[in-house]
């Protein structure tokens, strides 16, 4: 039998802490590597009347936060103060059902090289002279 004066609640609060993304997520696994880096752009892609009931309250919070325009993956955990995986894993479930419309971010440029700068540079001092 428990005892009702225990106040040692610890272990039950941290297996809510980890249920609670589990749950949130239903148990679905991460997207791939590539999918949703924390720069990628994310807005929706339907009209406020066109958007499905059946979402949970973190989705509903996710295409709301995204109908004004596009979000970062990262301002977006930041705003519902969820995990990244968590929301990687809504992010990815709203984009499988066409409510959201993702943006790559923009490559890395990739550096000159220095030789042919050098070449060019002596060649505008020749035409100068």
């Amino acid at each position: 039998m428990t005892d009702p004066d225990r106040t040692d609640l610890e272990p039950v609060s941290e297996a809510g802490a980890l249920v609670r993304p589990y749950v949130i997520t239903r148990g679905r696994d991460l997207p791939d590597e590539g999918t949703f880096a924390l720069i990628t752009l994310v807005t929706t892609s339907t009209d406020e009347q066109q958007r499905p009931q059946r979402l949970s309250p973190e989705e509903q919070q996710i295409l709301e936060m995204c109908s004004s325009g596009y979000l970062s993956v990262a301002e977006i955990a930041a705003h519902t103060q969820q995990p990244l995986g968590v929301v990687k894993v809504l992010l990815s479930s709203l984009a499988e059902g066409g409510y959201l419309v993702t943006r790559a971010p923009v490559p890395s440029a990739r550096l000159a090289n220095k030789t042919l700068l050098q070449e060019v540079l002596d060649g505008l001092k020749a035409l100068s002279v």
